[in-house]
């Protein structure tokens, strides 16, 4: 049970960033870390772990240390960001997020937290399970405010919030809301970021599979403002137009 007192809560945050450390410097494999930092092409070391063999960490670790609110559960999982020293405690912290327990905790006040991981993470291993898995949903389950949200990042002066603003209907197949998506790819359509490009081109390929002809139609008339890259990722699996 978790403990409800402030010096619990602390205990517990900290129980639980001690437990997965432990785990992960158990599990670590240099060799894999090497390849897996180049690969990612980050600054931040790895453990070297596995995906499967980390989320099963992960939920030894979430069952260990339960988390008994709304705060106590957003604390930890900053903290476990804030502090992380390999990525895959990063990843943890995202899977912290998403865990099933704490599904009643998606709630607009997490949008702080996502935006600070999104704006610090900075890479697309950690900004598109944000984006399409928490600002995704927080946009499903309140589409009024939330639809403010998203058309504001698109605008951003962060290409992260941008990308995010994109990618966050992936999901969404037939409940996409076209205006949404069309508006948040417009503020990016002059741009020569590839990450940008990229997802122009890839939320774009993702609706396809729902309404190929609609896609179509979208690039022949937008074929002079669409990248290269954008245009050949949206026309993928259906062809020219």
């Amino acid at each position: 049970m978790a403990k409800s007192s402030r010096t619990g809560s602390r205990d517990t945050e900290a129980g639980l960033l001690q437990y997965l450390r432990y785990e992960f410097q158990r599990a670590a494999n240099p060799k894999n870390a090497a390849v897996m930092q180049a690969y990612m092409k980050s600054t931040m070391p790895f453990y070297g772990i596995q995906t499967k063999e980390r989320r099963a960490i992960c939920t030894r670790a979430y069952r260990e240390f339960p988390l008994g609110s709304f705060e106590e559960w957003q604390t930890t999982a900053l903290r476990i960001w804030r502090e992380a020293q390999y990525r895959e405690e990063r990843y943890a912290a995202l899977e912290l997020t998403g865990y099933r327990a704490y599904r009643s905790f998606q709630i607009l006040e997490t949008l702080p937290m996502y935006e600070e991981m999104i704006v610090t993470g900075a890479w697309w291993d950690f900004v598109d399970v944000l984006a399409k898995e928490r600002i995704g949903l927080l946009l499903e389950l309140y589409p009024r405010p939330m639809r403010k949200t998203v058309l504001s990042w698109s605008r951003s002066e962060n290409m992260w919030k941008r990308r995010s603003a994109i990618l966050c209907q992936l999901g969404f197949k037939k409940v996409t809301d076209l205006t949404l998506l069309y508006a948040c790819i417009e503020s990016s359509l002059s741009s020569k970021e590839f990450f940008l490009q990229k997802a122009i081109g890839w939320a774009l390929r993702q609706y396809a599979w729902t309404d190929p002809l609609e896609i179509k139609r979208y690039v022949r008339e937008n074929g002079e403002s669409l990248s290269a890259l954008s245009r050949r990722e949206a026309l993928k699996n259906i062809g020219e137009v």
